[in-house]
C-alpha cells in the first residue's frame, strides 16, 4: 500500500509543473524567457504563471513569448504586446495605475479593517466585563448576609 502512496504523490508532483523543452542559443534570451514566462499570469489558471501552467494557453502564450525573443523583440515589447493583446491582467504584478489600484490597496484596507474589528471587539468586551465587575459591587453589610445565608444552607 505505502508503495502506491509514494507513486501518487511522486505522479502527483511531477505532474503539478508545466513541462518546458524549448531552450534559445543565446544565454541572454533564455534568461529573459524565464523571467517572462514567470512574469506572465496563466488566463485560464489565474493563479499560476504561464511557466507553472499546463494549460493550452500557457502552452500557446509560452511559445509565443519564445518565438517574439528568436525575433529580436525585448522584455518590454513583448509585455507590451501581452497586455495590449489581453490587457494588465496578464501580468501576475500589475503595475499600480488607477484601474489597478484597488488590486493594491485592497489587502492592506482589508487588513486594517479586520484589525480594527478585533480592537473594538476586544474593547467592548473588556467594558461589558469591567461593567459586570461594578453592577455586581457589594457593600461589606450585604456581602455578610451572603455568608450567613450560604453558611445556613451547607448546615441543613
Amino acid at each position: 500500500m505505502k508503495p502506491l502512496i509514494l507513486l501518487f504523490l511522486l505522479t502527483f508532483t511531477i505532474s503539478s509543473h508545466a513541462v518546458d523543452s524549448r531552450q534559445l542559443s543565446d544565454p541572454k534570451q533564455q534568461e529573459s524567457y524565464e523571467t517572462l514566462t514567470k512574469e506572465l499570469r496563466c488566463l485560464v489558471c489565474q493563479n499560476q504563471t504561464i511557466a507553472d501552467s499546463n494549460a493550452e494557453l500557457a502552452s500557446d502564450l509560452r511559445r509565443q513569448v519564445y518565438e517574439m525573443l528568436q525575433q529580436g523583440k525585448s522584455e518590454q515589447e513583448i509585455i507590451r504586446f501581452m497586455t495590449d493583446r489581453y490587457g494588465d491582467f496578464v501580468l501576475y504584478k500589475p503595475p499600480f495605475e488607477g484601474k489597478t489600484s484597488l488590486l493594491w490597496i485592497a489587502p492592506g484596507l482589508f487588513l486594517f479593517m479586520g484589525l480594527t474589528t478585533v480592537f473594538l471587539v476586544i474593547r467592548r468586551k473588556k467594558a461589558s466585563a469591567q461593567a459586570q465587575v461594578d453592577n455586581f459591587d457589594l457593600s461589606s453589610e450585604k456581602q455578610k448576609k451572603i455568608r450567613s445565608l450560604l453558611e445556613k444552607g451547607e448546615l441543613s
